[in-house]
């Protein structure tokens, strides 16, 4: 029960509304019964300022640049961590014991494989489908496939649709990419850890042998830790407001899938990366500093700034590191757009037109550049998002599922149209 409550005037009438106190960051104010008590809505546009649920998965303090899951802060959990263990904490609230952790990696791993006649579903797309398109289709596809994970009022289902989403996933997004090159598919592999089977299916072929480099692994992994969840985004809020309504959970994240698909969203790491082609080379970077300055100009720095970080975006330290490491396992020991990079970054984080505004690199400033160098495709950059944030979509999911207070979501509107007319027939109208 609250102990606090605020007070909101209208006219001659005072209404008492609850206050909640949050673990950390800001308190919220119950709002619940203004519509019933005062025959008035609030307006919201975006929902930035309404807690639309109630959560204990991920915290994120924009100001002071924190991002923490269930606790910890996502540098640890990237730097010590590994995947796998991340997607257990995010389920189930702690990290696992060395026990827990053990079955858990082997309860995904034998869930990897995609039931066979999902081959003719791949093969039914054009083969110029963009990546993302074929992910929106195959993951909603899932529960044609998967019968007996769709009841989700079983909690014996609901952990086995958690299971098959995360293990299945890389070879969806694996599968997308051998299918948009013309390569033929190659199979999960049980004995390979989490991201190292995942390079494997997407860079072996039939013809010869794929060795995995254990500091490119180590780099995917990392990247799939950064990505795992960050709290009630866009696509994570779509997630909660398809599952709200009772729909299976492979529907629902195919409904992620297709949100997070929008530039403005997942898109950004790509972005950044033509941008940094755009400038061309370190002599160019003031040019564009001061397109980017001036108000009148459309161009914008991406990768810097974000919505949510008004300080250094925790998760671009972690990434900065990734990128050097993988540079140098690949011999990128001068690369221009790396270069670029570097001196923008350094730009930011001395200028104090860039300071004063927040513009510091973001994770997508540095992860573009990252995948690239892996090897992988600008178009299947959102694809790999989506992997990695499948985890955070099916934990906050669950977590909808099982909370008594859940009710299907319903926003109000604020209507500007024609009010009542009556119909004319066609041949009366002027």
């Amino acid at each position: 029960m609250s102990e606090k409550n605020a007070s909101l005037t209208i006219g001659n009438d005072t209404y008492e509304l609850p206050i909640y106190e949050a673990a950390v960051g800001p308190d919220v104010i119950d709002i619940g019964a203004l519509y019933k008590n005062t025959n008035m809505f609030t307006f919201d546009p975006g929902f930035t300022s309404t807690a639309s649920c109630e959560s204990a998965i991920t915290y994120i303090d924009g100001d002071q640049g924190v991002l923490l899951h269930r606790g910890y802060p996502i540098d640890e959990l990237a730097e010590h961590g590994d995947f796998l263990e991340t997607c257990y904490l995010l389920l189930y609230g702690s990290l696992p014991t060395a026990e827990q952790k053990t079955k858990f990696d082997a309860q995904v791993t034998n869930h990897t494989m995609l039931h066979d006649q999902m081959t003719k579903l791949f093969t039914g797309f054009r083969r110029d489908a963009h990546p993302m398109a074929i992910m929106v289709g195959v993951v909603g596809a899932l529960s044609a496939f998967y019968h007996d994970s769709t009841d989700i009022a079983d909690p014996q289902q609901r952990m086995i649709a958690s299971y098959r989403m995360i293990a299945k996933m890389p070879t969806i997004a694996a599968w997308a990419y051998k299918y948009s090159i013309g390569q033929p598919f190659v199979y999960p592999r049980n004995d390979l850890g989490y991201a190292s089977n995942f390079l494997h299916m997407c860079f072996a072929v039939p013809a010869e042998d794929y060795d995995i480099d254990p500091i490119l692994a180590r780099a995917m992994d990392r990247i799939f830790v950064l990505h795992a969840d960050h709290e009630q985004n866009a696509s994570t809020s779509t997630v909660r407001l398809a599952g709200s309504s009772g729909a299976n959970p492979f529907a629902c994240v195919a409904a992620g899938i297709a949100c997070l698909w929008g530039p403005a969203h997942g898109g950004a790491n790509e972005a950044a990366l033509n941008m940094l082609n755009e400038i061309g080379s370190v002599d160019r970077i003031p040019e564009f500093i001061d397109r980017a300055k001036d108000k009148d100009d459309p161009f914008r720095l991406m990768g810097f700034g974000h919505r949510v970080y008004k300080n250094y975006d925790p998760r671009a330290k972690i990434m900065q590191k990734t990128t050097h490491e993988v540079l140098g396992v690949l011999g990128i020991k001068d690369d221009p757009i790396l270069d670029i990079a570097m001196e923008l970054e350094k730009i930011a984080l001395e200028d104090e037109y860039f300071k004063k505004r927040g513009l510091y690199p973001n994770i997508d400033f540095y992860s573009g550049i990252t995948l690239k160098a892996l090897g992988f495709p600008t178009d299947m950059f959102t694809v790999l998002f989506s992997l990695a944030r499948t985890v955070g979509w099916i934990a906050q999911w669950k977590e909808m599922i099982e909370d008594p207070q859940q009710r299907i979501g319903r926003p109000r509107q604020l209507y500007r149209g024609e009010s009542h007319r009556s119909y004319v027939p066609v041949d009366k109208r002027g």
